[in-house]
C-alpha cells in the first residue's frame, strides 16, 4: 500500500481517478485490503497485485470470524435508549424534569422502532469493526414526519480539514463522493456524485429554479415586491451590519449566525482536470439534483446549526487523529501466517492421502505404440508384481502434516491473545479446561478491556446521534417536542458475556432491603445482566403498584392519602373516598 498508484494499474488502479485527494488514497486502499481479508479474497487481491501464488492461498474465514466475534461482543445482548431520570417519573406524579425525561425517552424509543435502529446499527458497526470507521447520516423526512437514519460506506466519506481544525474534531464541511459508471443503454457517461454538508453564515432566502433548455436546475435569491432580497421566516437582520441571525427551537433566546447547507450534484468525469479533487470541483460543470418535492439541492438551507453526520471510530483515535483502527489491524501478519500454514497443510494432506511410491524390480506394462513403460496407477485392490530383489517404498508425510496442524493451533492461540478476543471469547477453549468461574473471568479480562475500549469510543457518538434526532424533531415542529434543551439521552449496551444473574439478584434484594440501593438503580442492575426488562420506568411503576407494605409505612409516616395513591400509581382520589385514618395515639402534625 505504500507504492504509488497509477490509474488503471494494479488492484487499486481504479482509485486513482484524479478526484481522490492523496491523503485519502491510502485510507481507501486500506479499506479494500481489509474487505478482501474479511471476504476470503486476500489471495485474489495479491494475485492481481503480481503475486502469482496468490490464487493458491488457502483462506478459511479466520478474519471474518474475528470481525463477527468482535461485533457480537460489542453489541451485546441488547441495546436500549435511556434518558437518566426517566425512571423517577410515575403516573400522575414526578417532577417536571422526570416527566420531560420520560417523554423524551418514550419518543426516542418509538423513533428507534420505526427507523429499525438495531438493523442500522448492525450495518454501520459491521463496517466500523471491519474497516475502523463507520458513518451515520440523518435527514428530516416531511412525509414520514420523523428523521430518517442511513448508513454509508466510509470509503465515500471525505471530511475537509484545514489548518484551524484539529484532526480529532469534526470539521464544518464534509463530502460524500463516489463514481457512477457509464450506461451505454441510456447514453449516460461516467459521472462523479458528491453530497456536501457545510456550515456557513445564514443568508437571505432562496428559491428553486427548474431546468430549462439553456441551463440546469439551480437556486437563486428570492425577491420581494420591491425587488430586494427577503429573509426566511423567523430570521432577523442587524440594521447596521446586515448580519442575519436565527433562533433555533433548542436554543431559545440565543440567536445563532450559522446554518448547515446541503448540496447534491454530479460532474462528468471527462470534465474534471488534473487540479480538481473532491474538495474543489468546478461549480460551472455541476448538475444539481432535484428532490421529490421540487427543491434544488444547491446550497439548500437545512435550518440546522450542526452537520447531521456522525462518524464512528472502532477505537479511541490518537491525539490529532480522526480515523479508527479495525479489529484485525494488529494481527494481519498472524492471519497471513495461518493462511500460509493452511496452504502447506493442504499440500501435505494430498501426499498423505495419496502417498508417493518408489518401486524397483516391478513388471510394468508398456505402451504398444511407443514401447515406453506405462505409469503405475495405485488404487484400492491394485496388485504390483515385483521381480526377484524388487522392493517398494512408501513416502510417509503424516508427521509433517501433524506438525503443520500443531503450528496452526499455536498460531490460533497467538491470534486469540494478540487480538484480545481470547480463546474463551472465540470459542476455542474447551469448557473442561476451565477450573472455575473465577478463572474464566480472569481469562476474559482482555476481552472485557477490548469491549470497554470499543464502547468508550462510541458512547459520546451515539449520545450525539440521539441529540441530533431530538433537534430534528424540534426543527420539524412535531407535536410533543417542546422548545429548549432536551434531556440528554444515551445508548446502554447489554452484557457482552454471560453474567451471574443469581448473584446480582441477591445483591439487589439485599441492597434494596437494607435501603442502600434505590429501586430505580436495582431495576437497572437487573436489566444490565440480562433480565427481560424492556422499560425500567414501567418496571418500577409495576413494582410499586404491588408494594402495599411500603404504602402502609408511607401512610403511617405522613397520613397523606394523596401521597399514598401517587406512590401506588392510582392517581388523585375522588371526593367520595375517605382520608387515610391516623393511627391511634398519633398527634396531627403541627401547621
Amino acid at each position: 500500500m505504500s507504492q504509488p498508484v497509477r490509474s488503471g494499474v494494479g488492484p487499486f488502479g481504479d482509485l486513482a481517478g484524479g478526484w481522490v485527494p492523496p491523503e485519502d488514497l491510502r485510507r481507501l486502499q486500506a479499506y479494500r485490503v481489509l474487505a478482501a481479508y474479511d471476504q476470503n479474497q486476500a489471495g485474489q487481491l495479491a494475485f492481481v497485485g503480481g503475486d502469482e501464488s496468490g490464487l493458491d492461498r488457502r483462506e478459511l474465514g479466520d478474519p471474518a470470524k474475528l470481525n463477527a466475534a468482535a461485533l457480537g461482543y460489542l453489541l451485546g445482548a441488547s441495546q436500549q435508549i435511556v434518558v437518566p431520570g426517566a425512571e423517577a417519573n410515575q403516573v400522575g406524579a414526578g417532577t417536571p424534569q422526570a416527566r420531560a425525561a420520560a417523554q423524551v425517552q418514550e419518543e426516542l424509543r418509538d423513533w428507534a422502532r420505526r427507523e429499525l435502529l438495531p438493523l442500522r446499527m448492525q450495518q454501520c458497526e459491521r463496517s466500523t469493526v471491519r474497516s475502523g470507521d463507520g458513518v451515520y447520516t440523518l435527514a428530516w423526512d416531511p412525509q414520514a414526519g420523523r428523521p430518517v437514519l442511513r448508513t454509508l460506506d466510509p470509503g465515500f466519506f471525505f471530511p475537509e480539514f484545514d489548518d484551524e481544525v484539529d484532526g480529532g474534531e469534526f470539521p464544518g464541511r464534509v463530502h460524500f463522493a463516489w463514481e457512477l459508471p457509464e450506461d451505454p443503454r441510456t447514453g449516460q457517461k461516467a459521472r462523479l456524485r458528491r453530497i456536501t454538508y457545510e456550515l456557513g453564515p445564514i443568508g437571505a432566502a432562496t428559491r428553486p429554479v427548474p431546468a430549462t433548455g439553456s441551463s440546469g436546475a439551480h437556486r437563486e435569491w428570492a425577491t420581494g415586491p420591491d425587488g430586494g432580497q427577503v429573509l426566511a421566516p423567523g430570521d432577523a437582520a442587524d440594521p447596521v451590519s446586515g448580519v442575519i441571525s436565527r433562533v433555533y427551537p433548542w436554543a431559545p433566546g440565543r440567536p445563532s449566525l450559522i446554518t448547515c447547507y446541503l448540496t447534491d450534484a454530479e460532474w462528468l468525469l471527462e470534465d474534471l482536470k488534473a487540479g480538481h479533487d473532491v474538495n474543489n470541483l468546478p461549480g460551472d460543470k455541476a448538475t444539481y439534483r432535484v428532490r421529490a418535492d421540487g427543491e434544488v439541492l444547491q446550497g439548500l438551507d437545512l435550518h440546522l446549526d450542526f452537520v447531521p453526520v456522525v462518524h464512528l471510530t472502532n477505537s479511541v483515535p490518537d491525539a490529532g487523529e480522526h480515523w479508527g483502527q479495525p479489529v484485525i489491524a494488529r494481527v494481519m501478519q498472524v492471519l497471513d501466517e495461518i493462511s500460509a500454514t493452511d496452504t502447506d497443510s493442504s499440500a501435505a494432506s494430498a501426499t498423505t492421502g495419496q502417498p508417493l511410491l518408489a518401486v524397483s524390480g516391478a513388471r510394468v506394462q508398456k505402451d504398444r505404440t511407443t514401447g515406453m513403460p506405462l505409469p503405475i496407477e495405485v488404487k484400492p485392490g491394485t496388485v504390483i508384481s515385483l521381480g526377484d530383489g524388487g522392493s517398494m517404498t512408501v513416502l510417509d508425510t503424516s508427521a509433517q502434516l501433524a506438525e503443520l496442524r500443531e503450528r496452526t493451533d499455536h498460531l490460533l492461540d497467538r491470534l486469540a491473545g494478540n487480538s484480545r478476543l481470547t480463546s474463551s471469547g472465540l470459542g476455542t477453549l474447551q469448557p473442561s479446561q476451565v477450573p472455575s468461574g473465577y478463572a474464566l473471568a480472569l481469562a476474559l479480562g482482555p476481552l472485557d478491556s477490548l469491549v470497554g475500549e470499543m464502547r468508550l469510543a462510541r458512547d459520546h457518538k451515539y449520545a450525539l446521534l440521539l441529540k441530533m434526532v431530538g433537534r430534528l424533531f424540534q426543527a420539524g415542529r412535531v407535536e410533543g417536542w417542546p422548545d429548549g434543551e432536551l434531556p440528554a439521552a444515551k445508548l446502554v449496551w447489554g452484557p457482552h458475556v454471560p453474567t451471574d444473574r443469581t448473584s446480582t439478584l441477591d445483591e439487589v434484594v439485599k441492597g434494596v432491603g437494607a435501603g442502600v440501593l434505590s429501586l430505580e438503580t436495582a431495576v437497572r442492575m437487573l436489566a444490565a445482566v440480562g433480565y427481560p426488562i424492556e422499560d425500567a420506568a414501567e418496571e418500577v411503576r409495576r413494582i410499586r403498584q404491588a408494594s402495599f407494605e411500603a404504602a402502609v409505612r408511607l401512610a403511617d409516616a405522613t397520613g397523606d392519602n394523596e401521597a399514598v395513591r401517587a406512590f401506588l400509581g392510582l392517581g388523585p382520589a375522588g371526593p367520595q373516598l375517605p382520608k387515610v385514618p391516623e393511627p391511634a395515639g398519633r398527634k396531627a402534625p403541627e401547621a
